[in-house]
């Protein structure tokens, strides 16, 4: 048996009008997604455990079986892992956004949670210059991830940092953050990036351009290093993951997946979905399990970019869910499970911790549910609501090794 996992982050939606009261997903030519759901189980389940933030760390832990509760305590260390980048016990990782803030009138304001998708070789001397310019303390290291996504190691942190996710707050002051005694030591640095990043060369040239220039830094997402047992261990399987983004390829790593490098591949609309789909279909070769996960559908959203947000659902299924359904077969008996990990509203501009509806298809025993298509609405319509990560990895996988 081989399976697949495909993840669309970010999909779900809330109705909108501008779509005469659908959703991106009832609105975009999903035909493989639709196919998958008139033939298999469509069904919703709760990525969110309660009380956790829904952020992809949490909801994509959830998608490959595992609960966050109680393991994750941020997604810093997962991208630490990505970047090989070893932790000690009492380090704590922050992710360190590149981020374009506007100050005046009293007032700082978060316009862009990723500096315009800022390319890495940009964002390569701006690291450097935060490096040489922050007030780091002995051990503490900024470290470059891809584009806008960056680390920050503390070692021997002080306890009960606060920290918020910039994407929550696009448009809006964050002053009151940045005031809190509890984020002082967090905005005592970002504060102090704002001199070395406003008139930077690179931004200079940014501003020139028209693009939103880096002139912040933003730290959140703090924790350390998740323990938990891997899929050998549970499920006795192997598996690969595809993913641009750090913090999936840091939760591939700490369950023992093996991560699969696309150069084509960015985390943005213009990814490379061909060598996704090529390269998934190629590590089943010689593993059970292949997971691909799509950030741009997200991205669009955080953005409010509904025609973005559109084009990437749409790209999602032509381009990795058919080429991947179409091959599938090839390798005898297969269950392939589909879903968004949370949903991004556009009019929201950030996650919320609706239940997400996902399709789970058996080759060996097509469920024939008969949904109309794969939405949100269709999800509802079924009795089935799974209730966690661990429920759900064993509806696709089976009963766990004791």
């Amino acid at each position: 048996m081989k399976y697949a996992i495909l993840i669309g982050d970010g999909m779900g939606d809330h109705p909108l009008e501008a779509l005469g009261g659908l959703t991106p997903l009832q609105k975009a030519a999903t035909p493989n997604l639709d196919t998958l759901a008139k033939d298999g189980l469509l069904a919703r389940c709760s990525t969110i455990p309660e009380g956790m933030p829904p952020g992809s760390d949490v909801a994509i832990m959830s998608l490959l079986g595992y609960c966050a509760k109680g393991v994750l305590t941020g997604r810093g260390p997962l991208e630490a892992m990505a970047l090989s980048i070893p932790l000690g016990d009492e380090d704590l990782a922050f992710r360190l956004n590149l981020v374009t803030v506007g100050r005046g009138g009293g007032k700082t304001v978060m316009l862009n949670h990723a500096a315009g998708d800022i390319p890495g070789s940009e964002a390569a001397p701006l690291l450097e210059a935060l490096s040489r310019g922050l007030p780091l303390a002995p051990g503490m290291a900024v470290r470059q991830g891809l584009s806008y996504r960056n680390l920050l190691v503390w070692p021997g942190a002080p306890e009960g940092l606060a920290s918020i996710p910039p994407h929550n707050h696009l448009d809006q002051p964050v002053d009151a953050f940045l005031d809190d005694p509890a984020y002082r030591p967090v905005s005592d640095l970002v504060r102090a990036s704002w001199a070395i990043l406003e008139e930077h060369p690179i931004n200079l040239g940014r501003r020139a351009r028209g693009l939103p220039p880096a002139n912040s830094i933003w730290l959140w997402g703090q924790g350390r290093t998740p323990k938990v047992r891997s899929y050998s261990e549970r499920w006795g399987i192997t598996g690969a993951t595809v993913s641009a983004v750090d913090i999936i390829r840091g939760l591939a790593l700490a369950t023992g997946l093996d991560v699969i490098n696309v150069p084509g591949a960015t985390g943005t609309l213009d990814t490379d979905y061909e060598g996704k789909a090529a390269a998934a279909l190629e590590a089943l070769r010689t593993r059970d399990l292949a997971v691909v996960h799509l950030e741009a559908p997200d991205e669009c959203s955080h953005q409010g970019d509904l025609a973005a947000k559109l084009q990437a659902i749409e790209n999602f299924d032509r381009r990795i869910v058919g080429p991947v359904l179409s091959r599938l077969p090839s390798f005898g008996d297969f269950r392939i499970l589909c879903s968004c990990d949370h949903f991004t509203p556009v009019s929201l501009k950030t996650h919320t911790s609706d239940p997400v509806p996902f399709v789970l298809y058996d080759s060996a025993a097509p469920a024939r549910t008969g949904a109309a298509g794969y939405s949100e609405a269709e999800a509802l319509k079924t009795p089935l609501l799974v209730p966690d990560g661990p429920s759900l990895g064993r509806l696709l996988f089976g009963p766990e090794k004791p």
